[in-house]
This record gives structure tokens, C-alpha cells and sequence, in this order.
């Protein structure tokens, strides 16, 4: 995941200013199960210092339970993000996050989430991002 470069998306020296037309897709991370897209709108999340990235999720997108090592801040951009706590996905025990909605996970908290609807959460952070699965079965880069 990095910074569109001829856009001045990674430049600390540049003001970022980027519109809806200039964002570019690419498919998920492979640290992240199959379905969404991602779009890196300033930094470099996989290195230290701040990033600001975009993940759109297909209708029921599931992330499995996970923590990260830093903080991450999630702002719904468009349909519903649905989120919940703990070490077991339970879709029951979810909070329903609208567009407009934040939620912080503080770092090392098990946590995890699905859309309704498609979801685009804009995601921000210090990296270098990194995720860590309860169950190492639920990694999809071990499959």
C-alpha cells in the first residue's frame, strides 16, 4: 500500500488535496481477507509516520477478529460499518457505525468487523500499519 507519487500523496511538501476522481483502487493488501479495495490517499503505511488510506468493502465483508500494534481511527465514509469487540466474531454483539460515524480502536484491542452494504471506511494512523489475527487460521497470508 503506498501513496499515488505523481499525485503528491506521499510529498510531506505538498499540500494533499485529493478528490473523489483522483482516488485509485487496488485490490486488498494480501494481509487482509479477500474482497476489498484499498486506496492510499497520503503516507505510507507500511513505514513508520502518518498515513490516511480508504478500504471499500463489498456487502457482508467480514474481518475477522484482530489487533494492531497502533492505534486505528475509522471514519464511515458511505454505507454501514459494523464493529465489535473481543476475541470471537459475533455479528450479534456488533455496533452498527453509519456514514459520518468514528470508532478508535486503541492498539493491541481484539476487535473486528463486517459491512452492510458496500463500506468505504477511511482509515488513520502512525505506521507502519500491521494486523495480527486471533486465530492463525483466519490469516490469509498462511492460506
Amino acid at each position: 500500500m503506498q501513496a499515488d507519487g505523481d499525485k503528491g500523496h506521499g510529498s510531506d511538501k505538498n499540500h494533499v488535496m485529493v478528490r473523489p476522481d483522483d482516488i485509485k483502487w487496488s485490490p486488498g493488501p494480501s494481509s487482509l481477507p479477500a474482497g476489498p479495495s484499498v486506496a492510499v490517499l497520503t503516507g505510507d503505511p507500511s513505514k513508520a509516520g502518518p498515513y490516511v488510506l480508504r478500504v471499500k468493502m463489498p456487502d457482508g465483508y467480514r474481518s475477522p477478529p484482530h489487533w494492531h500494534p497502533t492505534d486505528e481511527n475509522v471514519t464511515v465514509i458511505q454505507g454501514t460499518f459494523m464493529a465489535g469487540k473481543g476475541e470471537k466474531f459475533d455479528a450479534e454483539a456488533s455496533e452498527s457505525l453509519p456514514a459520518g460515524s468514528f470508532v478508535r480502536m486503541p492498539k493491541e484491542m481484539r476487535h473486528f468487523a463486517w459491512a452492510k452494504g458496500e463500506t468505504i471506511v477511511q482509515v488513520h494512523g502512525t505506521g507502519p500499519f500491521q494486523i495480527n489475527y486471533v486465530n492463525a487460521a483466519d490469516d490469509p497470508r498462511k492460506k
